[in-house]
């Protein structure tokens, strides 16, 4: 883990504070002084996941965007969820070499911001950034359209009550949510007024019910299930144009 000394602000402006996630730390390395040049970008930090609890970087630094890796189908809801916790201000622009566009759908509903393939340009993956920061949402046109599609179909299956809490009961939901803000199980005890055991036992049927195996795993079905009561991406910005690869940034 490598957390960088940020600035504040930087030429009289406010710069987007950026910590860069994934295994290729060459291409971190390469990624953050190539980032650094820029006046409005500042990189605060980099890890890999494979670094011990990569999520307190995220604690210390507070990135106003955190760059992460897809690299598998089905792991986006877990590293995203994992940063979060640790620090929720946070917003999320996938940097991959994937191009399917499940992976990108399944990001989107995991709570990412953006996503960005490592074949863009450098001037890309700022527009993306300063994109991100600013509240909006920027996916490539080619998923953009299966995207909302996916995002949409989630909306109308909540209002027919058909999403993943709907098992729940209602002090099960309650239990889940203490979860996804980060509270132990003897806080959310006192919190919700009720013994350790019976925290345990919701705990335990919350586990079933949702057919995972851990409180993280829960917190992402609890955070996939937010986002998709949302609107859809209403204001996206669509990024155009390769020039040099990021992938092939030079340190």
């Amino acid at each position: 883990m490598d957390e960088l000394a940020p600035s504040d602000v930087v030429h009289g402006v406010i710069p987007v504070r950026v910590l860069l996630v994934d295994d290729q730390q060459m291409l971190t390395e390469a990624l953050a002084t190539r980032l650094s040049a820029t006046p409005d970008i500042v990189v605060v930090g980099h890890c890999t996941t494979r670094d011990p609890h990569p999520e307190g970087l995220a604690s210390v630094a507070r990135p106003d965007v955190i760059t992460i890796e897809v690299t598998q189908a089905g792991d986006a809801a877990t590293p995203l969820t994992m940063f979060r916790t640790a620090w929720p201000p946070a917003r999320f622009v996938v940097l991959t070499a994937s191009r399917d566009a499940d992976q990108a759908v399944e990001a989107a509903r995991a709570g990412a911001d953006g996503w960005v393939s490592k074949e863009s340009s450098i001037e890309e993956l700022i527009h993306v950034l300063r994109c991100v920061a600013r509240g909006h949402a920027s996916f490539p046109p080619e998923h953009l359209g299966r995207i909302l599609g996916e995002l949409r179909a989630d909306v109308g299956r909540a209002q027919r009550r058909e999403g993943p809490l709907d098992v729940l009961t209602s002090r099960e939901h309650d239990v889940l949510m203490c979860f996804a803000q980060g509270r132990a199980p003897a806080e959310i005890a006192d919190e919700l007024g009720m013994s350790a055991h019976t925290v345990r036992t919701h705990t335990n049927k919350i586990f079933a019910k949702l057919g995972v195996h851990s409180r993280l795993e829960a917190v992402a079905v609890a955070w996939g299930a937010q986002r998709s009561i949302r609107p859809p991406l209403m204001d996206v910005s669509s990024v155009v144009g390769v020039q040099e690869p990021v992938a092939g940034v030079a340190p």
